[in-house]
């Protein structure tokens, strides 16, 4: 597990009307500062990545559709530097990922339907200077990663 990053399994609680599922409370200990939230929608086989953030701290859940959630850990200090770590995430494994600052991270969709992904970031969005530091997905001489889906 890459350092400071915090997992939090969601539960699902269904009842005649349909499904509740809580994702971040202020009373979690993943709770820091509500920023905003937002929706990411991803068609089936697009990556969304890689960037990072030097302000915020980003909290995902994929509440429809599945992702391959990716972090990489290129922070000078961490004691897992270099460390890549995936997290397979949406509507048949409900997690929230908390993402610190300085780690990259990105997606990919999996399966054959768009994927819905909500992030309650610890900041709102910047217009003027956004706090965004982005790599190419697939080809950038920094993260060593194949995003190629595996058929095991």
């Amino acid at each position: 597990m890459i350092h400071d990053v915090k997992v939090k399994k969601l539960r699902v609680l269904p009842d005649d009307r349909g499904r509740l599922m809580e994702m971040l409370r202020a009373d979690d200990p993943e709770f820091e500062a509500f920023g905003q939230v937002y929706l990411s929608t991803t068609y089936p086989g697009v990556v969304k990545a890689w960037h990072y953030h030097k302000l915020q701290k980003d909290h995902f859940v994929c509440v429809k559709g599945m992702v391959k959630l990716v972090l990489a850990d290129t922070r000078e200090g961490s004691p897992t530097k270099g460390e890549i770590v995936e997290f397979v995430i949406g509507e048949h494994n409900p997690a929230l990922v908390q993402v610190p600052i300085g780690v990259y991270h990105g997606w990919k969709c999996l399966g054959s339907e768009e994927a819905f992904v909500i992030n309650l970031p610890t900041k709102t969005y910047n217009y003027d200077e956004p706090d965004e530091y982005r790599l190419d997905p697939h080809h950038n001489g920094v993260i060593d990663y194949d995003w190629t889906t595996k058929d095991r």
